[in-house]
């Protein structure tokens, strides 16, 4: 009867078991073995177990809780300060105070210059680490590391040393002597002295002190050390060239405009003096680009004076000013340039002998281990057989020369010496000895054209008026065309013009089409300065214009030869500055024009307008001149332009469409106002410039087409 008890309550357990969850049975200690069987038909449970069951329960329940708690205030500690740590810093668009200089609220970088790759404590780490992650090196590493246990020792340690520390030491010497010539470039640049202009006079600093806020004066073919606003010049018109070849590679001459605000003023120290502050956006990248604001409060009358920024008004880091002298505030320093922006961090650089070689070490390496079993096999894998074959291993390893290794090192040091020295070529650096044998793979040798495989100089070969065309073999009649129509009066110094629907003969659009081209650019005569190094104001006139060697400076090699060859058809640019554009006509008269706007060429709107008015018959004309591809959807409809361009293209001519646009008083006022309101955006402001001028191009008249040819290099 007992065990009829006993197996009912078993069988009662294991029901009342199966439906309990495995979860509580672990949290109470429930153990079928541990439970007593009873003779009755249920249990009781002492009080003191129920007791202990909920302290554990509880003390568990705290600590998991307190664990969690732990656990996330540790991973969110972590995790802020990585982020603080490893985030990099946001760039804000800034206010900067005419004057102020270091007392700038604002912190700022150090405008140094830092090329090097290494420091002085991470020079060793880094060089092994660029060693030693080639499978050569690390091979020898190995085989090295390997005679400093006693069972696999089979010779002398320095036969496996010292060649390893010799590669190491000749690689060293040559990472050092390339980052020493690194920071020897840097220190120059640092170390450049500045004249600052300050209350106290001139004081000249070094480039390295240089901070947001300071007035800089920059001389003649002096290097801009940081970015700068030009706020005055020694011209009058306050233009001042620059050559950007070290920041976009090209050569030609760029023209930039000093703020009008601060070029009016008496002298450089009234400068001090004035309540102004330049709004600057955020650094960025493009180096063709610049969003800002000059604001100038009057304080008398308490006016508040806002002109626009934009490219022109900038000098990046890194450019020279080519001509005159110039005084500028500082916007950006040091990281934060745009010439530092564009540069990536050196790195170790790696040729392609030494990827090749680097692989054919793994193929020999393969071979010394088939070599190994070989052996391995005809002895036997008895006893300690791993320690025989890893033997075997070494004395197969000198398969793979570390020779090589030293003298490729040796070879390059060696090239990179002889090619810096070679007469034929002048001024070469070798700012990496780590790839000079790459020079002989070279088999394809890709570069842009203008400049490169041509002279950077541009001929004018074709001038298409739609029924006529002319080459250089008829450029005489031009010059006739021209000769007849401004001396038909001889009371203006322009000829006469229609207009309207009335079909034009050919000596009319000749003459359009030439003044068309004699206007519409960016070009400024720059004149050779006289014996003593004075310029006189009047030097530019026609009648001195004639006595002196001028030379014609912009921003591409196209705007020079077209005004070059108005020149050479007597229609030729004698003087030009912010306001005005003065031509010498074929009767040798001055013809004077007003510059109202200028719309510079960039590479999405692929053209360029001015807006001028005539200073004789008061005439606003709108001039635009840009490639077929956009001034097709621009000009009124016509038949020919296509076809002609067409033409020119598979003879090699780069084209030029040419067309303006008669405006009324009216038309531009309400223009100006809309134009200069976009200007004045800080956000979207080119795209809201673009909107307004697109509003103008419409229904443009087409003049002619010109085609320009590139000259080659003699070699």
């Amino acid at each position: 009867m007992p065990m009829s008890n006993s197996f009912n309550y078993r069988t009662l357990l294991k029901q009342t078991s199966n439906n309990s969850s495995s979860e509580e049975e672990e949290e109470n200690g429930v153990c079928l073995e541990s439970i007593p069987l009873m003779c009755g038909d249920s249990f009781e449970m002492d009080e003191s177990d129920r007791l202990v069951n909920e302290r554990r329960r509880r003390s568990r329940g705290i600590f998991n809780h307190l664990s969690q708690r732990w656990s996330n205030f540790c991973t969110n500690c972590w995790g802020k300060l990585f982020s603080v740590c490893c985030r990099e810093k946001e760039l804000q668009p800034r206010i900067v105070h005419i004057g102020l200089g270091v007392h700038q609220a604002e912190k700022h970088p150090r405008n140094v210059v830092r090329n090097q790759k290494y420091s002085i404590i991470t020079f060793i780490p880094i060089v092994l680490f660029e060693q030693f992650k080639f499978f050569l090196n690390l091979y020898f590493l190995v085989m090295a590391l390997s005679q400093l246990l006693p069972e696999l020792r089979i010779g002398y340690l320095y036969t496996y040393w010292g060649p390893l520390g010799f590669v190491l030491f000749v690689t060293m010497c040559r990472e050092a002597l390339d980052d020493y010539r690194r920071y020897r470039r840097d220190k120059e640049a640092n170390s450049q002295k500045y004249k600052k202009l300050t209350r106290d006079g001139i004081v000249r600093v070094p480039s390295s002190d240089i901070q947001v806020g300071h007035l800089i004066i920059l001389e003649k073919n002096q290097r801009v050390p940081a970015d700068i606003v030009l706020l005055r010049t020694s011209e009058k018109d306050g233009g001042c060239f620059i050559r950007t070849d070290q920041l976009d590679g090209e050569t030609d001459w760029k023209l930039r405009l000093a703020v009008q605000e601060t070029h009016r003023l008496q002298s450089n120290v009234d400068i001090l003096d004035i309540t102004a502050q330049v709004y600057a956006e955020k650094p960025q990248k493009a180096i063709h680009n610049f969003v800002g604001t000059f604001t100038r409060t009057d304080s008398s009358t308490g006016t508040v004076h806002e002109d626009s920024l934009s490219i022109e008004n900038t000098l990046w880091a890194n450019t020279v000013v080519a001509s005159g002298t110039a005084l500028g505030v500082v916007i950006y320093t040091g990281c934060e340039t745009r010439s530092v922006m564009n540069t990536s961090q050196p790195k170790s650089k790696t040729g392609l002998l030494d990827l090749e070689i680097n692989t054919l070490t793994k193929l020999l390496f393969l071979a010394v281990i088939i070599l190994s079993l070989v052996m391995m096999i005809l002895k036997g894998f008895g006893g300690p057989w791993y320690r025989y074959f890893f033997r075997f291993v070494l004395l197969f390893s000198y398969i793979i020369p570390i020779s090589l290794r030293v003298n490729l090192d040796m070879g390059k040091a060696y090239y990179s010496w002889v090619m810096q020295r070679d007469k034929n070529m002048p001024g070469m650096t070798a700012r990496s000895t780590t790839i000079p044998e790459e020079l002989g793979r070279i088999t394809y040798l890709l570069s842009d054209k203008t400049g490169t495989l041509t002279q950077n100089e541009m001929v004018f070969k074709r001038l298409h008026l739609g029924t006529v065309s002319f080459t250089p073999e008829t450029m005489d009649e031009v010059i006739t065309h021209l000769k007849i129509s401004y001396s038909a009066t001889s009371t203006t110094a322009t000829p006469t013009r229609t207009s309207g629907p009335v079909r034009r003969n050919v000596l009319t659009r000749v003459v359009e089409a030439v003044r068309a081209i004699a206007l519409c650019h960016n070009v400024t005569p720059v004149y050779e300065e006289s014996g003593n190094g004075d310029v006189k104001n009047d030097d530019t006139e026609a009648d001195q214009q004639l006595k002196q060697k001028v030379t014609y400076q912009a921003s591409s090699p196209d705007e020079i030869a077209l005004v070059s060859w108005a020149e050479s058809v007597n229609l030729a640019l004698v003087k030009r500055d912010l306001n005005s554009i003065k031509l010498r006509t074929p009767t040798g008269a001055l013809a004077t024009y007003t510059i109202l706007q200028i719309f510079p060429f960039t590479s999405e709107s692929k053209r360029m307008g001015i807006i001028v008015r005539d200073t004789e018959t008061g005439e606003i004309t709108f001039y635009l001149k840009g490639a077929d591809v956009v001034m097709q959807g621009i000009v009124q409809y016509n038949d020919w332009l296509e076809e002609e361009c067409g033409n020119m293209a598979r003879e090699g001519l780069r084209t030029l469409v040419v067309a303006k646009k008669i405006l009324t008083e009216e038309q531009y006022q309400e223009f100006e106002s809309r134009y200069h309101q976009a200007k004045m955006s800080i956000q979207e402001r080119n795209s809201k410039m673009q909107a307004v001028i697109e509003g103008l191009e419409r229904d443009m008249e087409l003049l002619c087409l010109t085609g320009l040819q590139l000259c080659l290099v003699c070699s």
